[in-house]
This record gives C-alpha cells, sequence and structure tokens, in this order.
C-alpha cells in the first residue's frame, strides 16, 4: 500500500498563484478559462470529460440553490467514468493532485465535488 500525504487531493481555482505544493494540476472544467493562456494556468493535464456534462453544467449555473442536487446528479456522472478516476488517482499515488477550476464560488464548483468523490471524508 502506498503512503499518501495527508490530503491527496487539493482544490484551487486557476485564477490563484501557482505554488510549488500544488503538486501536478489537473484542470477539471470543460471550457478552458477565459483570460489564461495555457502558459499560464501550468496545468500538466486538462480531463474535461472528467467534468460535469454541459446538459448538467447549463442546469446548474452555479446556482447554489441547485448545489444538492447538482452534487446528486455530478456524483452519478462520476460513477460512469472510472478510467478517468483511476487516472487521477494514479496520479495521486504519491504525490498530491491540485484540482483546477474556474469557477467563481469556492465553495460551489464541481471540482469540490470531485475531490470528495476520489477521497471521502471518513465516516463515523
Amino acid at each position: 500500500m502506498s503512503e499518501f500525504p495527508v490530503e491527496r487531493f487539493a482544490v484551487k481555482r486557476v485564477y490563484e498563484p501557482v505554488r510549488t505544493g500544488d503538486g501536478t494540476r489537473v484542470l477539471v472544467d470543460r471550457l478552458w478559462p477565459r483570460g489564461v493562456t495555457k502558459g499560464d494556468a501550468h496545468v500538466a493535464l486538462w480531463l474535461k470529460d472528467i467534468a460535469p456534462s454541459s446538459e448538467l453544467r447549463r442546469w446548474f449555473g452555479h446556482n447554489s440553490k441547485r448545489w444538492k442536487e447538482f452534487r446528486e446528479r455530478y456524483r452519478e456522472e462520476l460513477a460512469a467514468k472510472s478510467a478517468l478516476i483511476a487516472q487521477l488517482n494514479e496520479l495521486a499515488d504519491n504525490r498530491r493532485v491540485t484540482l483546477i477550476y474556474s469557477a467563481r464560488d469556492p465553495m460551489h464548483n464541481q471540482a469540490r465535488v470531485l475531490a470528495e468523490y476520489l477521497d471521502p471524508p471518513p465516516g463515523p
């Protein structure tokens, strides 16, 4: 069994400064972030297919009142993306992976749902 850092997956907005502690930066948005060049983003990988479907993204519209249902629906989509989930878990085997997103809301975005899906909080 591999030894993991305390937090295998971090979440960070693409517009925040890049830090060495970010580890491997993976963009998890379906669309490329506005106003950011590929060089400025410093992402090792763009996994646009791990992002919510276009339909779900449009339905959610970053409306926090729809957050609970968005989380449930996105988790259902993630269950069908086992190869991409495995790819992210493999990346995090020996180093931190930072899931990069562009949404304005730091608490209600797909990267948060994905990080929780990859590393569920410990149960009771």
